[in-house]
């Protein structure tokens, strides 16, 4: 036994095993996400996920009954109607299944930093990646993206330490035959929770195939190539299932063309990558850590910290997540980047680490950076989930629709998403009843001018802010694109109250603001032609 392998073995006796890691991870996410526990479920999670699991739930059809279909794998579908046989169906155990989930994607990072970098860097990068405003948000919202970061992030953990040198060479070949296995597992299971999740399978497939053309010895390469490109298999399965029940393979068509086939322009294409590449290492501060890295790479090493195929690996990962959101999906929503966040934040850890003795600086600077990022917003406009202004949106809701409820219980309510939904289903946590509702897309000056053609299709209008963005009066660094993004991104601006009631001729009789966020209802006292016709033949005794 040589000293290296010797060192090898006592540091990895010294480590904390994983399954006691664990319940130290979910309190820590669960205690965080304790005030966030209890509230209504919010934008796709009322739309899509609930009511399809809760179809599955009642029903045992992996099609979607009360919703529209659109063909997202089952698996986090099965997953929450499983748990809810366990735990009841109520929002806070929902919201404590999704804690479970970001722990397990907590522990699945720890596990692959802590086999690349070591045990500092793993509890950094772990801590950074818990407090990132988007990942702090997804943290308790039963979304897709939050399952499949978790199955890719432990993929990954068993994909890429077969990539450094081993030091122990006799326990590499057995080590990586169940790295095989997981890894696929873990893939497939990354693919059936959301559909995207299968490029970075593909991607380090593709690579594997390039590598055993080019490496003398190709065996090793030509394994890796069938277990990262098995998880195609149980996807095409889903989607054979899919079509053989609803005659559709990706979804419905209008679900196809807004996600796919409307996104094949070369021009919209190359602003989403701009916009892409800004989400990775820019948005809600995560500019602080790269701005950080990028200034210390030019501290001089003598070699890298992480093996040079680690981090092509990497790359690859990152560029091809880049790249298929920025063809695939009609809106850029940050948290289908979920799992490339924790793959950015262990570069930065790494360089840190290896270039600077006092590079905890850098790391208290950037988690500060983070912190202030869950609360406070940036000089431009986001969705509300991407930080702690969804809250803010739900309990704007929630008072709206209370208001809503005590004073016009038989209402016909115009309203746009998500409030759709939250009016419509009582299962949502919003209403005791289903509401009548007029659905418009938006609050855009064009689609209120829509509704006030027809007056007589609603007598009440719950209306509230879509997105966030700063008031007129302050810093939006984002202005200038605003013509872009409305042709390309469905980017506009909300009538505010007042004129909202003044265009459809009713008045405010309620409104209010948090943090940027605000709603309103408004009523519309409308006259009815009530005459008493008399018969034409007189009745008679």
């Amino acid at each position: 036994m040589t000293a290296r392998s010797a060192f090898d073995r006592t540091r990895k006796a010294s480590q904390l095993p994983l399954w006691l890691l664990f319940p130290l991870f979910f309190a820590a996410v669960y205690l965080s996400h304790w005030t966030l526990l209890r509230l209504p479920y919010f934008w796709d999670e009322g739309g899509y996920y609930i009511p399809a699991a809760l179809d599955f739930f009642r029903t045992g059809t992996l099609i979607p009954q009360t919703t529209v279909t659109n063909a997202h794998p089952p698996l986090p579908t099965i997953l929450l109607a499983a748990w809810w046989h366990f735990a009841g169906f109520a929002v806070s155990c929902t919201r404590t299944l999704v804690c479970l989930v970001a722990a397990a994607a907590l522990l699945g990072l720890y596990r692959l930093a802590r086999r690349l970098a070591g045990e500092t860097v793993a509890a950094i990068t772990t801590l950074l990646t818990a407090i990132y405003p988007v990942w702090f948000a997804q943290s308790t919202l039963a979304h897709a993206d939050i399952f499949a970061a978790a199955f890719t992030l432990w993929g990954l953990s068993f994909y890429l330490p077969h990539l450094a040198p081993s030091s122990s060479p006799n326990t590499s070949e057995p080590r990586s035959r169940r790295d095989l296995l997981l890894a696929a597992v873990m893939f497939s299971l990354a693919a059936l929770s959301k559909e995207t999740a299968i490029i970075t399978p593909l991607a380090l497939a593709a690579w594997e195939a390039v590598q055993a053309l080019r490496q003398p010895i190709k065996r090793l390469h030509l394994q890796w190539f069938a277990a990262l490109g098995a998880p195609i298999l149980p996807l095409i399965s889903w989607y054979a299932y899919h079509f053989h029940k609803t005659g559709f393979i990706f979804g419905n068509p209008e679900f196809l063309r807004y996600n796919a086939t409307a996104n094949l322009d070369a021009y919209r294409i190359a602003i989403c990558l701009w916009h892409r590449l800004l989400h990775l290492t820019a948005h809600m501060n995560m500019f602080v850590p790269v701005a950080c890295t990028a200034a210390v790479l030019f501290i001089p090493v003598t070699r890298p910290r992480l093996p040079r195929s680690v981090n092509i690996a990497l790359g690859i990962v990152l560029g091809a997540n880049l790249v298929e959101f920025s063809v695939l999906g009609g809106a850029l929503l940050t948290r289908y980047l979920l799992p490339m966040y924790p793959l950015i934040l262990l570069l930065c850890v790494v360089e840190w680490q290896h270039r600077l003795k006092l590079w905890g600086g850098i790391a208290a600077f950037s988690a500060a950076g983070f912190l202030c990022g869950i609360w406070i917003n940036p000089p431009y406009a986001f969705a509300p989930e991407d930080n702690l202004t969804y809250r803010d949106m739900i309990v704007l809701h929630q008072q709206g629709i209370d208001f809503i409820q005590q004073h016009y219980p038989q209402a016909t309510v115009l309203t746009a998403w998500p409030a759709t939904s939250e009016f419509a289903r009582p299962e949502i946590g919003y209403t005791l009843h289903p509401f009548r509702v007029t659905s418009i897309q938006n609050f855009s000056l064009d689609q209120m001018q829509k509704a006030a053609a027809d007056p007589g299709a609603y007598d009440t209008a719950f209306i509230f802010s879509t997105k966030w963005e700063p008031p007129p009066d302050k810093i939006n660094i984002a202005r200038q694109n605003e013509p872009t993004d409305t042709r390309y991104f469905d980017f506009h601006h909300d009538l505010r109250p007042a004129e909202a009631a003044a265009l459809l001729h009713g008045q405010v009789v309620w409104q209010a603001s948090k943090g940027g966020e605000w709603a309103a209802v408004l009523h519309f006292p409308r006259i009815v032609d009530a005459q008493l016709l008399l018969p034409s033949h007189p009745l008679t005794p």
